[in-house]
């Protein structure tokens, strides 16, 4: 099996690289990586596997030199490679379970009568997997592949609360928060204060922050690991659409994200699509 894992005479839980052949266990390396919030050195990926120095070397090499793993300008930390993260998003955006989600994405629509969109957090941005537009005449229109800023955008907001205060700090130094509109929250201050309240309410408003006239309510997909990196939205231009009238579609959202909960737990790997 890759990637069991081993408790140690310190009680701490040691990733264990099993696998029958080398690319397995380069595969099993890649599942603790993956678990990584910060770019890491070969030492530290020594001490959280318990393999030796020259052997996760060579290995961390192969993914370097596959364009899997790249390293920061210091030259001593690793981090994610770009290809890695177009498989990633590749997999986001095709997987078997599209045609599921697709379906209680159009079932929503139908009941709110509002656009909604599945996002996930990609490269410190918001992914729009997956959208269904309303029928009404005046809507914005993002298609699947679109990526908007985290810090102006509903989903984004609850994918962000999801961290510490260390880990968003990180992530956001490198990305200033870039005005888009009046309502765009610039400095992290505010930005805090609001992700504070999203972790309490377990809902998020982009309130014109990204797009003059535009009102997004998202929320979470729940998952069995507790972090979640899939989101759900309703978005309408305000002449139509109040925070009230949106907060009144909440039940209904959260049914939905549950409903795709089901569907990403319960869909066996290689089963294909209907859709």
């Amino acid at each position: 099996m890759i990637g069991t894992a081993m408790k140690d005479a310190t009680n701490k839980v040691t990733p264990r690289l099993d696998g029958d052949t080398p690319n397995l266990r380069l595969f099993a390396l890649l599942e603790v990586i993956a678990q990584q919030d910060a770019p890491f050195t070969l030492q530290a990926m020594v001490e959280e596997t318990g393999l030796p120095k020259p052997t996760l070397h060579r290995m961390l090499q192969q993914l370097e030199g596959a364009g899997i793993l790249q390293r920061d300008g210091n030259g001593r930390h690793y981090g994610t490679g770009q290809r890695l993260m177009r498989l990633a998003e590749s997999v986001l955006l095709n997987n078997t379970t599209y045609g599921a989600r697709h379906a209680v994405l159009r079932k929503l629509v139908e009941e709110v009568g509002e656009s909604c969109n599945i996002t996930a957090f990609s490269s410190g941005e918001v992914l729009y997997l997956d959208r269904v537009e309303t029928a009404a005449p005046l809507r914005f229109y993002l298609h699947p592949g679109s990526r908007v800023p985290a810090h102006c955008s509903a989903t984004g907001k609850l994918f962000l609360s999801q961290m510490t205060p260390s880990q968003r700090r990180r992530l956001l130094a490198a990305v200033p928060l870039e005005k888009f509109t009046h309502n765009t929250h610039t400095s992290y201050e505010s930005l805090e204060q609001e992700l504070e309240q999203v972790r309490s309410l377990g809902y998020a408003f982009d309130n014109e922050e990204f797009l003059p006239g535009l009102l997004c309510l998202g929320v979470l997909v729940p998952a069995a690991q507790g972090h979640s990196n899939m989101g759900l939205a309703v978005q309408a231009p305000v002449m139509r659409f109040t925070r009230e009238k949106a907060l009144a579609m909440l039940p209904t959202l959260r049914q939905a994200a549950e409903a795709m909960a089901r569907i990403n737990d319960e869909v066996p790997p290689g089963v294909p699509d209907d859709d």
